[in-house]
């Protein structure tokens, strides 16, 4: 049965807005923290409006409606930093937080010093051509119709399917951010993602099928998904899973398909180049800048300026525009990832990449639409150049150690046997190390595609883009039966 609740999609609107009306009170905040004898007091602003529905078989079975406001200080002397959250955005409840983050660094507010804090710039305002995106997307009404036809079509499509899901969210964020070296940024963010799911069954054999497609700052993307195509995509796949074999385990060259087979890259190789990663000592790339550690056909991109795309932003939490920054090129280590305090610790410049889940969180180093970069083959060249190996057309969940060892399942696999596809296969699992696999990318397709997908870090789970071409691994190992 379809829930009756029917949100106001205007209410977070009724709270006042996060403009330039906030200047005076965040110059005042900024003023004592620095007076206290901070190097640096930030303060981060959010009011949030987020909307998830799920559909299971023919049923809508939950919505999720949440709505939020609230703030995070954070403060700096030398390389030390106290951050302190609140939902008391009343002056004594930000002057409390902000006396609370002094107070880790030992500074006390002094209430008769004087501040060298000049006051803040003119707001730099990127959310002027945003403000109607909320009243824009569907209401739950539309949301529900459009996640119930999807679930029809996965029967309509799908054979031997016990398990039928359709899932909706949509984030909307309005942030406003200001520090005492003069930036001052207000943004409003949009995320809508879209799922469907499916478990097939028959007998001994199973398999399990899932594709997400998400986009950022586009209010009619959920009217414009193509629900049948996505619907015969699920279902193929799970039915020419079903009655796979399973893979043998073996040392063997390997062909990544596009979109998400880049969250091997993104969870392997992306974590270790943000500078959180060089502050901890757990990546083995933190003396390789100017060095190779790749194979020279690889060049990988961190950016947040792809239209459209789910880890896209016009200033990151710190308020920094958004840039595009290099961080393989040919192979050799050209830039990491870079936040506010990633630059103070480690001396490597702030790449637009402060990024955290809300304002409960101090913003860290983090990717945004991270992917390796368009090659001169075609796919089928790749393929070709296999006499036996593994083509991983879909990848699944799995794990990251903390130093880039890794262990992803293969959603959906195929045997290439003398440069040709062959029978699919199921239970692979490649295992391997960063370090280790970068240099084995010899090939890279013409054909870049990105994919949506979450990460979750120390700043908390943010919205963020994998991708890649078709690569090549020269050598992996392929776990198995």
């Amino acid at each position: 049965m379809v829930s009756t609740y029917t949100p106001d999609q205007s209410l977070v609107h009724k709270a006042e807005a996060l403009n330039s009306h906030w200047q005076p009170q965040l110059e005042l905040l900024l003023a004592r923290g620095r007076t206290a004898g901070a190097d640096l007091v930030e303060v981060y602003l959010e009011q949030i409006d987020h909307l998830s529905v799920l559909a299971e078989q023919d049923t809508i079975t939950s919505v999720t409606p949440s709505f939020g406001r609230g703030a995070g200080i954070r403060v700096f002397l030398g390389k030390q930093d106290g951050f302190v959250s609140t939902n008391d955005l009343s002056d004594a409840g930000l002057k409390h937080a902000l006396e609370q983050a002094l107070s880790m660094l030992g500074l006390e507010v002094n209430e008769a010093g004087r501040s060298s804090f000049n006051g803040l710039p003119n707001l730099r305002d990127f959310a002027i051509d945003k403000a109607d995106w909320l009243n824009q997307c569907p209401e739950l009404y539309e949301a529900s119709d459009r996640l119930l036809n999807g679930t029809q079509l996965l029967n309509q499509y799908g054979t031997h399917l016990q398990v039928r899901r359709g899932s909706y969210a949509r984030d909307w964020q309005e942030v406003l951010v200001a520090a005492s070296d003069g930036t001052f940024g207000r943004d409003i963010r949009l995320h809508q993602s879209i799922g469907l799911n499916v478990l097939a069954t028959d007998g001994e054999h199973r398999s399990s099928i899932g594709r997400r497609y998400g986009t950022s700052g586009r209010p009619d993307d959920l009217r414009k998904w193509d629900a049948e195509t996505s619907a015969k995509e699920v279902c193929e796949s799970a039915g020419t899973m079903l009655y796979a074999d399973y893979v043998d385990a073996g040392q063997m060259p390997a062909v990544l398909a596009n979109r998400f087979g880049g969250v091997i890259f993104h969870e392997a190789c992306g974590h270790l180049l943000e500078t959180t990663q060089i502050e901890r000592g757990t990546t083995p790339f933190s003396e390789k800048l100017n060095q190779s550690i790749a194979h020279e056909a690889v060049t990988a991109i961190d950016e947040g300026i792809t239209d459209g795309a789910f880890g896209s932003l016009s200033m990151d939490d710190e308020g920094m525009e958004s840039q595009r920054t290099v961080l393989i090129e040919n192979g050799v280590l050209k830039q990491f990832i870079s936040d506010r305090a990633g630059e103070l610790r480690t001396g490597h410049q702030r790449t637009g990449s402060g990024r955290r889940q809300s304002h409960t969180f101090a913003a860290a180093s983090r990717m945004r639409n991270t992917y390796i970069a368009a090659g001169q083959h075609s796919p089928e060249q790749l393929i070709a150049s296999i006499d036996r190996g593994l083509y991983c057309k879909s990848m699944g969940g799995g794990s990251v150690g903390p130093t880039g060892q890794f262990n992803f399942a293969v959603e959906e696999g195929y045997l290439i046997e003398k440069g040709k596809l062959g029978k699919p296969v199921k239970g692979a699992t490649l295992i391997g190390e960063a370090k280790d696999v970068m240099p084995r990318i010899s090939m890279c397709a013409k054909d870049l595609e990105l994919a949506a997908g979450f990460c979750g870090s120390i700043s908390g789970n943010i919205f963020v883009t994998v991708g890649q071409p078709h690569i090549k691994v020269d050598s992996i190992t392929v776990g198995g039966r």
